[in-house]
């Protein structure tokens, strides 16, 4: 027998033992994955809408699952669940919203052509000819030069807004993102700023490229109850009427007023813009039930065994629209199979992944958000309200929508370039044979459209990267079509529902690969950073003594 050095040996001991841990690690089980969707997506759960009896039913699965896999209850005085008060809003009878333009008038059918609703506590909503006023794309913001309502008063008037940023289809010089969305472009800021002007109201006009979603997604969304955090100061915080008109409807508006939409539409493209009163009023009136709700974060936790008060976080968001506008086939269930009951699954799976494995040195949590198709409001909640102080907080995965298609040869990143998460991911990806890109349409605005966002304003490094459309078995254009037909045909419709033939094999690589990298952070002293020129960089930074202790 050939005799080996000492030196040798130890290399071929290491290399075994190395093997051995790697064989005794548990794996990710896409069946896990496909039970947990379906469970979660079945009619029963009524489509995890928040405070409905889908929701009981959802936080129950989910703590229920988080403790079979031996995690801790990792919510406030040693509960699985974090209370969130939300604000509920929701109409109740006929609405009715109609327009003025001298002597043309229109009563506009609801649900089809408009959608409003208001997120004030009150019982009544009355808007009666209203001034309208075309304020672009509705953004005030001095650090770009730009305000569009510049020289307005707003006070009892209602705007009329465009979805998206001033260089979505002008070149700008990337003042606003180019074609990547800055918060700016997101209906959410379009409201909010308009509360903070004063108006009575703002209509965003929907147009289904720059929204990146057609019009029955909005409907869908504007049928089931809105929800809000509760707010300081509701009644100046948010406008008395909120809504969306589809485009077709706000051409003819402008033409009966005297005006050219698609001209205005441009010229708001340009800097210097001003606000066109457009001789033309807007009128509503709809009952409303107010009341203040409680839904609820699912919160586990497992503890590090060397710095505990370090934390590395990932969620998803549980909740979906629950029952809403039925479909052409009388269906009411938002089921929310891929938004978000298959992020919720990787989430389970990766709870038990990391409770069934060695234990980390730094501590692990897991949230399933509720309210995110409210406006991200469990995230912002516990971003607002964290159980475990955000300045330890390492850094955080979000996961929202896994792939159903198989495995692909691409990683797509939202928000590309803004962390060193990006540099683990890379490494990891290589590994899977993977390279990283940018996400393919950065002018949707998904980075301010999930559950990570809330963190990384307030200065959390978070990851949120999966699957891209470059599918192994079809290749691109298979992936672009897959991916076209979901938000065409699915998206926050009915129809989003669990497929017993989705292929979970993409789906097992993605969560593998976040858990890789959240596993190295966590057996590492390393903070993970933001990269210079990153805006939540400042952020951070000021809680910096924290983590030196």
């Amino acid at each position: 027998m050939k005799r080996i050095s000492l030196a040798v040996a130890a290399v071929l001991m290491a290399s075994t033992a190395t093997a051995a841990l790697a064989a005794s690690q548990p794996q990710i089980d896409a069946a896990k994955i496909s039970e947990h969707v379906k469970v979660l997506s079945s009619d029963e759960f009524e489509g995890r809408g928040p405070a409905t009896p889908g929701e009981e039913k959802a936080i129950a699965y989910i703590a229920k699952q988080f403790e079979a896999a031996g995690l801790q209850p990792g919510g406030p005085n040693g509960s699985w669940f974090q209370d969130v008060t939300l604000l509920r809003t929701q109409k109740t009878g006929p609405v009715t919203a109609s327009v003025k333009a001298g002597a043309w008038s229109h009563d506009y059918v609801y649900g089809k052509e408009i959608v409003v609703g208001t997120q004030q506590p009150v019982d009544h909503i009355t808007l009666k000819d209203a001034p309208l006023v075309f304020v672009g794309y509705g953004v005030h913001a001095p650090e770009r030069g730009w305000d569009d309502y510049a020289g307005l008063d707003m006070h009892g008037k209602v705007a009329v807004v465009l979805v998206n940023d001033p260089d979505f289809e002008a070149d700008l010089g990337g003042l606003f993102g180019g074609k990547a969305m800055t918060y700016y472009g997101r209906w959410t800021y379009k409201f909010e700023e308009a509360a903070r002007q004063g108006a009575a109201g703002v209509i965003i006009v929907h147009e289904t490229k720059p929204a990146s979603y057609g019009w029955a997604t909005v409907e869908g969304s504007w049928s089931a109850p809105q929800f809000d955090i509760v707010r300081a100061d509701p009644m100046k915080e948010r406008a008395p009427v909120q809504g969306w008109v589809q485009r077709d409807q706000a051409v003819e508006l402008f033409k009966q007023a005297g005006l050219d939409f698609e001209a205005l539409r441009t010229a708001a493209h340009t800097k210097g813009f001003k606000a066109v009163p457009m001789n033309a009023s807007f009128s509503t009136d709809f009952a409303v039930q107010a009341d203040k709700t409680v839904t609820h974060n699912v919160i586990a936790r497992l503890v590090g065994k060397k710095r505990p008060g370090e934390t590395i976080i990932y969620g998803a968001h549980w909740d979906h629209l629950g029952r809403g506008v039925a479909d052409a086939n009388g269906d009411d269930i938002y089921n929310g199979a891929l938004d978000n009951a298959s992020g919720t699954a990787g989430l389970l799976e990766l709870g038990r992944v990391f409770a069934a494995g060695p234990r980390p040195d730094r501590s692990i949590v897991f949230i399933a958000y509720t309210a995110e198709e409210k406006g991200l409001l469990g995230s912002e909640f516990y971003a607002a309200n964290p159980v475990y102080p955000l300045e330890t907080t390492v850094a955080g995965f979000n996961m929202d929508g896994l792939p159903t298609n198989g495995p692909t040869k691409d990683v797509e990143v939202v928000g590309f370039g803004q962390s060193d998460l990006q540099d683990d991911l890379q490494r990891v990806a290589a590994k899977q044979h993977r390279v990283i890109v940018a996400e393919s349409s950065p002018e949707a605005g998904h980075y301010y459209r999930s559950d990570h966002f809330p963190f990384a304003k307030r200065g959390v490094p978070m990851l949120y990267a999966g699957a891209g459309e470059d599918l192994v078995n079809g290749g691109k254009e298979a992936g672009k079509k897959a991916s076209e037909e979901y938000n065409t045909k699915r998206y926050h419709q009915p129809d989003d529902e669990f497929n017993p033939n989705w292929d979970w094999s993409g789906a097992v690589q993605d969560l593998d690969m976040l858990r890789q990298i959240g596993m190295g952070l966590a057996n590492t002293d390393r903070w993970s950073q933001w990269k210079a020129g990153s805006e939540f960089k400042p952020v951070r930074d000021k809680s910096e003594a924290a983590r030196k202790k």
